[in-house]
């Protein structure tokens, strides 16, 4: 059964790193005392080390332990024994490049399939996707493949933005790249918004937080779904 938070970010404006989900997460790993943390996503280039700090200082408050998967000899052994798992944010590409360079994709999706609750932030929400390929991140390293762990049956796109009123800016819109994408692929893409996230039970998925998120299907009329709802039926 699939034990999932997958959440837009890992910190909204104003608070501190987790700190806005820190009350679910108290419950959701009331369970696990050590959390394996998956740094690979390395925000700013920072050291491995240094983001599994980061993330065990945020756990410390609610009293769990945090160890980073790079600190262990065997990264699918760590995962098979992981009581919680982590995934933070930074570069997709970089995830899921090391994902595959050190052969342990397949382990942490069939880990996570057997049970073992998992929070994904950013990066680490869009590899719980069909692929990876709704990132907003630049392309600095080029993964073996774009395909992720398909837990969710449609693509996520973190950090998802709405035009600004009035504004002056001439680019592409969130929505327009997301159109884009669908002109060669038919898998549907929510743009989960800042302090929003998912919460997944097995099969059943549900929008949680106090913003509604947007659903691309292709050749669809994109949709407002709100808070509370169960995502389903889509492609």
């Amino acid at each position: 059964m699939k034990n999932l938070l997958i959440a837009s970010t890992s910190t909204v404006h104003g608070s501190g790193y987790l700190a806005y989900l820190l009350p679910t997460l108290k419950a959701f790993f009331s369970q696990s005392e050590t959390i394996l943390f998956i740094p690979y996503a390395r925000p700013g280039g920072i050291s491995y080390n240094k983001y599994t700090e980061i993330a065990a200082k945020a756990f410390a408050k609610i009293d769990k332990k945090v160890v980073g998967i790079h600190q262990f000899s065997n990264p699918k052994e760590a995962i098979k024994n992981a009581q919680g798992i982590f995934t933070g944010g930074g570069n997709t590409f970089e995830l899921v490049n090391q994902l595959y360079k050190n052969n342990v994709l397949l382990t942490l999706k069939q880990t996570l399939e057997n049970g073992t609750p998992y929070l994904g932030t950013s990066a680490g929400s869009n590899i719980c996707g069909v692929t990876m390929m709704n990132t907003n991140d630049m392309p600095i390293v080029y993964p073996p493949s774009f395909n992720t762990m398909s837990l969710i049956p449609f693509n996520i796109n973190a950090h998802y933005l709405d035009p600004i009123e009035g504004s002056t800016h001439m680019g592409e819109t969130r929505e327009t790249r997301i159109k884009e994408y669908h002109v060669f692929n038919e898998t549907s893409v929510l743009g989960l918004r800042e302090g929003s996230w998912l919460e997944v039970k097995n099969e059943k998925i549900t929008l949680r937080g106090n913003l509604t998120a947007r659903l691309f299907q292709q050749n669809e009329n994109p949709i407002e779904l709100e808070s509370g709802v169960e995502v389903k039926n889509m492609k």
